[in-house]
């Protein structure tokens, strides 16, 4: 009969261990002189990227609790009024437990529930690369030249391993949040590919797919893939996109009629200052070059033909102009991916992207090498 009973007791005990919490629990430490009464604050980030108020709570003898059920696990942030700062957390259910000083909320440990201990095991990580970065950086500063290159280099080094750590970390925890969210920057940083950014979704566990921050991602990968296949077309060594608009006497001309042995196609405006701040510097090179070859054809952004025509003339633009006169929906624009200026191609005699984007020396240099 004891038999029974202890064998009995042994599997209540296996299925309540093995039952998931229905609930969070989650409680706050705070040292230092926190006054009785003081409000806490737990926030989650809104649509807006403003964060949002959704359970407040108050401090009692330095302590506080929230308590609740999360669906999923999704971050958090808490705040606490009168003190700087903030602290970030994963809410999800179990028990989560927090420890801080009142000066530097920012610094404080979170643990109990495993994507919190998997979140403060990142951050330690993390912020040991930051400290070498930064020791790297306060070296550079007072180093001599020769010493300088060497700690730029140096830099670069680190920068690479950081951003291996982040993709390695993803791939080593599958079932944590904080690996949805370094995919998530990874993708608004342009650090990856869709094509790798989706391989390290498709790594993700069925559980950690279904968060928000997850649902996100699938959203960005497709906008992101059709950036890319929309870029095919205007990428080093694709044939340009073939247009023609009106001039400034309001005939029609074609990038066909306007190649050279080199040809510069050149977005900008009249109301661009970093255009027009860069305007010397091609008239420079087209006068250098035009008769060894470099055709120009500028892509006006303007919105109104005064202003753009008084900008030519101003400016001492000799070369073929054209514009649509309609801003960023101008449709040549869109042709090339144009969400912002200035913004340059350089096309060979058959009209292939051969550079992008070059200003400066840059663009002096490479027109040089292709013409002399």
């Amino acid at each position: 009969m004891k038999k029974v009973v202890l064998s009995i007791c042994i599997l209540i005990g296996l299925v309540a261990c093995n039952q998931k919490p229905e609930g969070y629990n989650f409680k706050g430490n705070i040292t230092g002189e926190v006054e009785n009464g003081t409000k806490v604050f737990l926030k989650v980030m809104g649509e807006n990227g403003q964060p949002v108020d959704i359970d407040t709570t108050t401090i009692e003898n330095g302590t506080f609790a929230f308590t609740g059920k999360a669906d999923m696990p999704e971050m958090h942030y808490v705040f606490v009024d009168k003190l700087m700062g903030y602290t970030a957390v994963i809410l999800e259910n179990g028990d989560i437990n927090l420890k801080a000083q009142k000066d530097s909320l920012g610094f404080a440990t979170v643990k109990g529930s495993m994507q919190n201990e998997v979140f403060m095991d990142y951050m330690d990580k993390s912020k040991k690369i930051t400290a070498q970065a930064q020791s790297i950086q306060e070296d550079m500063q007072k180093a001599d030249q020769a010493t300088a290159n060497s700690l730029r280099d140096e830099m670069m080094e680190l920068q690479e391993e950081y951003k291996n750590f982040e993709l390695d970390y993803i791939k080593e925890h599958p079932d944590a949040l904080i690996s949805v969210l370094l995919i998530d920057r990874a993708i608004g940083a342009r650090a990856v590919t869709s094509e790798e950014a989706q391989a390290m979704f498709d790594g993700l566990s069925p559980e950690i797919k279904k968060t928000k921050a997850a649902v996100s991602i699938t959203e960005k990968l497709e906008a992101q893939k059709k950036v890319e296949e929309s870029q095919k077309g205007t990428a080093v060594g694709a044939k340009a996109p073939a247009f023609s608009a009106p001039t400034p006497d309001g005939k029609e001309l074609a990038l066909a009629d306007a190649l050279g042995k080199v040809t510069l196609i050149d977005f900008w405006a009249a109301w661009c200052k970093p255009c027009r701040a860069e305007n010397p510097n091609v008239v420079n090179v087209y006068k250098k070059y035009h008769d060894k070859g470099l055709n120009i054809i500028g892509v006006s952004l303007d919105k109104t033909g005064d202003a753009w025509k008084k900008a030519i003339e101003d400016d001492g633009l000799t070369w073929n102009q054209v514009s649509n006169l309609a801003y960023f929906n101008d449709p040549i624009a869109k042709l090339y991916n144009v969400d912002a200026i200035p913004a340059a191609f350089l096309l060979d005699e058959n009209g292939v992207i051969i550079a992008k984007n070059l200003r400066g020396p840059a663009l002096e240099q490479k027109i040089a090498e292709l013409l002399n």
